[in-house]
């Protein structure tokens, strides 16, 4: 599709901006992040910024749903060479405690995000960026290991509640790290105990 120069020309100021915004909310947190500081980053001015956005806010918006599709592209490349469904969700919840406690990720994505977007908002990005994959991955694991009718709602939001509290101690106390490993593989262990014959053992993509 053909794309205008000033169309082009706004993408650009557009991607200038998440990019040094990321970059600065991830060093300093987005209350200590001016806007002045944003646009002298990205080499743009200062009405190009509210042009592309109507405040701070809604440029960390756009800063946090970069930062949770590479935190769920970190969880997919893990997923996809587990060797089966059980195994995917285990590995998956594992690499995103890994990729949300990244120094360049754990302050936007962990500890500003709820309170700069408010909880509605940031549950609502949640669940849209993440949590659907996490489901898909929990019915897989059900279907190859889960007790029958087990509940894959509940499950869902059992583990993606425990995953975000996981992650916030890593980043509050790294030598939690290998405590959290262990976790979560003794969970997913205990939820999902035995292979049922005949099932598939094909990798879910999963994220929590």
């Amino acid at each position: 599709m053909y794309i205008g120069k000033k169309e082009a020309q706004g993408q650009r100021t557009q991607a200038a901006l998440i990019a040094a915004a990321r970059k600065l909310f991830a060093a300093r947190g987005f209350a200590e992040t001016s806007t002045e500081e944003i646009v002298a980053a990205a080499g743009v001015t200062r009405g190009a910024l509210y042009h592309q956005f109507a405040d701070k806010t809604a440029l960390f918006a756009a800063v946090f749903e970069a930062v949770a599709e590479d935190v769920q592209a970190s969880v997919d490349r893990v997923a996809d060479i587990a060797g089966g469904p059980v195994a995917a969700l285990e590995a998956g919840s594992i690499a995103f405690v890994e990729a949300a406690t990244h120094r360049a990720v754990r302050r936007i994505y962990l500890l500003d995000a709820p309170s700069v977007l408010g909880w509605a908002a940031w549950r609502a990005l949640d669940a849209e960026l993440s949590m659907a994959s996490l489901r898909q991955g929990v019915e897989a694991a059900l279907a190859e290991a889960g007790p029958p009718g087990a509940d894959a709602e509940g499950l869902t939001h059992f583990l993606s509640g425990a995953l975000n509290e996981l992650a916030l101690w890593v980043a509050d106390e790294e030598a939690a790290r290998p405590r959290v490993h262990a976790l979560i593989g003794q969970t997913i262990a205990a939820l999902f105990p035995e292979p049922r014959p005949g099932r598939r053992k094909k990798a879910r993509k999963v994220s929590r």
